[in-house]
């Protein structure tokens, strides 16, 4: 048995919780080892203090959820089968009465959570969400690994997208290249959907790419990240098309320095909040305060927003293995719109910036 689901089942132990029910995919393929979107159809993991847990996926995906790795029962089921028997026998086999359930309130819905009531007989439910945003905020080597590997192809991609920046071009249409190359080099998942917004559309921090012509005198931002065997990446660079005007050039500097105050702040032992207020002081000093409206930065793994979050209000201290984003902005109205964003990792010592494409302002002639 893998030492995720050990660790998990100890917890289960000690809540006194007569089975551990999940249904997200990140948390599914976390324990498991399997991951797999079934859209409508239902996906879960069975875990109980004591036996052996079982895997439940539509019939179709059962070889590949076996070729995963996952050496446990597996309960699949074809789409005239009711799922939910099947989950009721398997835990009637193993002697479980269910009096006390783990689930992630965040994400089972409401015919599901009827559902587990009604086979279970009225369980009282607890969370399982912070456990296991305990277990996976701290990354051991092999996911390491694989997230420098997610890592060096979000570089490549800014630096595809840089590339492709000319006058006319629309910000679809260097999104498009970005995403080609990608596919042509394996990479098939974006862990977001890729944004490259040009000139004023940059000051909105979630905007959306459409036919907007990248002209002379634009700040061009890129954010985007991509899958690699399960884990995420996420990077946002902001370069110049041309010459900027000195309001642009002082919102850059402005952000670079924060951004930079922050990651050398990043140790074990400094709290979330202490990372997100030595950012946000900086910018507010500079009188763009009310223009930062979003935290410093997220945890990244198998999800690409997972805990830490780096709020001015999160005691938590930081400690090896974790890995976050740090990513000030300050976004204008009509002006402009900038962030940086690294992906740090903290280590015994102080920390690793993973991402590595070049945040001097950059000019593109």
């Amino acid at each position: 048995m893998n030492h995720r689901i050990y660790d998990f089942q100890q917890w289960l132990k000690e809540q006194d919780t007569s089975i551990g029910f999940l249904t997200s995919s990140d948390n599914i393929f976390y324990l498991s080892g399997f991951r797999s979107d079934p859209h409508e159809r239902l996906l879960a993991v069975a875990v109980f203090p004591e036996g052996e847990p079982f895997l439940v996926c539509p019939q179709m995906e059962k070889a590949d959820a076996r070729r995963s790795g996952w050496n446990h029962e597996i309960l699949g089921y074809t789409d005239i089968e009711n799922p939910w028997e099947l989950i009721q026998e398997a835990v009637k086999k193993r002697g479980v009465s269910v009096k006390k359930a783990a689930v992630e309130k965040e994400h089972l819905n409401v015919e599901r959570y009827e559902m587990l009531q009604h086979i279970f007989a009225g369980p009282i439910f607890v969370s399982a969400e912070e456990k296991l945003r305990s277990l996976r905020m701290i990354k051991d080597e092999k996911e390491l690994k694989i997230i420098r590997e997610a890592v060096k192809w979000a570089d490549f991609a800014v630096e595809t997208g840089v590339s492709e920046i000319a006058e006319g071009k629309t910000e679809l249409d260097v999104l498009a290249s970005i995403e080609y190359e990608l596919k042509k080099a394996g990479i098939n998942e974006m862990a977001f959907s890729t944004m490259v917004l040009t000139g004023t559309n940059g000051a909105s921090p979630h905007g959306n790419p459409g036919k907007t012509k990248i002209k002379r005198g634009d700040l061009v931002l890129f954010d985007l990240g991509v899958v690699y065997e399960g884990y995420c990446s996420d990077i946002t660079r902001t370069v110049a098309f041309g010459d900027l005007s000195d309001k642009q050039i002082e919102i850059y500097e402005t952000v670079l320095k924060a951004e930079t105050a922050a990651i050398e702040a990043c140790r074990p032992g400094a709290t979330c909040a202490e990372l997100d207020l030595t950012a946000r002081n900086i910018i507010s000093d500079k009188g763009y305060g009310s223009y930062f409206p979003h935290r410093l930065g997220h945890g990244l793994g198998i999800s690409v927003h997972e805990y830490p979050s780096l709020t001015e209000t999160n005691s938590l201290v930081l400690k090896p293995g974790m890995v976050f984003t740090i990513e000030p902005g300050i976004y204008v109205p009509d002006v402009a719109g900038v962030r940086i964003e690294d992906d740090i990792l903290v280590t015994e010592n102080g920390c690793e910036v993973l991402t590595s494409f070049p945040k001097s302002l950059q000019y593109i002639k």
